[in-house]
């Protein structure tokens, strides 16, 4: 991936809380599109591994979230979290990180993904396919900056961290503001 590439066109499959329900479990279906995401808005886009995992959750996720006033200064309108996890798991994950500034993804079905170039088959440790860690400052759908973790490749034995990290990208912004 590079800068300069236009994101795939994919529907995501979402589940979104409507107090109008009511009961135990006020959420709904809604589709939510590339374009609904990004179009017209510059964001910040991170993938990973899987919600609930140790480096996820603990380095990663956290980075992007306490930082958020000092992206939207440099710019950034949004900041999305995707994993190839289904909207269940992304709530859930959300719910539990007391998520207030990422916002997630999910691409339960790793379409988005696969068309990104990131999909790795991690059976090795049972998780089967999932995206491969990177980060990215997204533009109106397109590419601005990418930032991929090395060494991609299926049933990789390490899960690298560090291009993909908060303070990387933070660190890019400041150098191109």
């Amino acid at each position: 991936m590079q800068a300069g590439i236009t994101l795939p066109n994919i529907t995501f499959h979402t589940r979104v809380r409507d107090e109008s329900i009511g009961g135990d479990n006020p959420f709904r279906w809604q589709d939510v599109t590339t374009a609904d995401y990004f179009a017209g808005k510059r964001v910040i886009l991170f993938s990973l591994p899987g919600a609930f995992t140790p480096t996820c959750s603990t380095m990663q996720l956290p980075g992007y979230e306490n930082g958020a006033a000092d992206f939207a200064a440099l710019g950034i309108d949004e900041i999305y979290v995707m994993s190839v996890n289904d909207t269940f798991v992304m709530n859930k994950w959300s719910w539990d990180q007391k998520l207030e500034n990422v916002k997630v993804i999910p691409d339960g079905a790793g379409e988005f993904t696969r068309r990104m170039g990131m999909l790795v088959d991690k059976s090795n440790i049972g998780f089967g396919l999932r995206s491969w860690r990177y980060a990215s400052v997204i533009k109106d759908g397109v590419v601005e900056a990418w930032f991929q973790e090395p060494g991609i490749e299926d049933n990789h034995g390490a899960d690298p961290y560090g291009e993909s990290s908060a303070e990387t990208v933070m660190a890019w912004l400041k150098a191109n503001a």
